[in-house]
C-alpha cells in the first residue's frame, strides 16, 4: 500500500467528516415506513434474482414470505429449492406453465395467469405475510392476461404494512406510475449473446 502523507490523511478524514454529517442530515429527515410497491424491469438479467435477494433479507428478519411465479413453471429452480429449506415461513406457488412461445395456447395461458392472480391475492391478503414476490407479473400483464387497471388497484388497496415485488420485462406504465421504487435492468453485455447456454445456478 502506498504511503499516505499526514496531511493527505487530515484532508480526507475532514472531507468525510463533512460527508458524513450531509449523510447523516438527510436521512433523519426520512421518517415515514410503509409497505413498498417495488418494479423490476428492462431488458437485463436479474431482475428475479433481486427479488429473491429481498426475500432472503426478509427472511433474516424473521418474517414470513410469498411467492407466486406467474411464467417460469416450466423449469425447476434452484431457488425453490433453496427457499423450501424454510418450510412454511415461504408460501411458494409455481403456477405458470412456461413463456407464451411454448404453450401456444391463449386459452391456456390466461386461465393460468387468472388463477396465479388469485393466489396473489390470497398470499397479499395474509397478515402473517410481510413480503409478496410477484416473479414474472409484468409478463402476463404484457400479454394482456389480467386487466392491468384491476391489478394495480388491487395492489394500491393491500394493507399498509406489506412490501409487494413484482418482476418482469415491459413493466406497464400504470405499474410504474403506482410502483414506490422501479428499478430499469439494462443489458450491456450478455453471455447468450455468445452461444452460452442457460446453465444451473446462474439462469435457474
Amino acid at each position: 500500500m502506498a504511503e499516505i502523507e499526514e496531511r493527505d490523511a487530515d484532508r480526507h478524514r475532514a472531507k468525510m467528516a463533512k460527508r458524513k454529517a450531509v449523510q447523516d442530515a438527510e436521512i433523519a429527515q426520512k421518517t415515514i415506513e410503509k409497505g413498498l410497491l417495488i418494479v423490476n424491469t428492462g431488458p437485463g438479467k436479474g431482475k428475479s434474482t433481486a427479488a429473491f435477494g429481498l426475500a432472503l433479507r426478509m427472511l433474516g428478519h424473521g418474517r414470513r414470505v410469498g411467492v407466486v411465479q406467474f411464467i417460469k413453471g416450466a423449469w425447476h429452480t434452484g431457488e425453490k429449492d433453496a427457499f423450501s429449506l424454510f418450510g412454511d415461513r415461504v408460501a411458494w406457488h409455481t403456477m405458470g406453465e412456461g413463456f407464451t412461445w411454448e404453450t401456444q395456447d391463449l386459452k391456456r395461458d390466461i386461465a393460468a395467469a387468472e388463477a396465479a392472480w388469485a393466489k396473489a391475492l390470497e398470499l397479499m391478503a395474509d397478515p402473517t405475510i410481510s413480503l409478496v414476490v410477484l416473479d414474472e407479473l409484468n409478463i402476463a400483464l404484457r400479454y394482456n392476461y389480467l386487466d392491468v387497471e384491476k391489478v394495480v388497484a388491487a395492489l394500491q388497496a393491500r394493507r399498509p404494512d406489506l412490501h409487494v415485488v413484482i418482476t418482469g420485462r415491459n413493466a406497464k406504465p400504470a405499474l410504474i406510475e403506482a410502483a414506490d421504487l422501479v428499478t430499469e435492468m439494462g443489458s450491456t453485455k450478455h453471455h447468450f449473446a455468445a452461444g452460452v447456454k442457460a446453465q444451473q445456478g446462474i439462469e435457474f
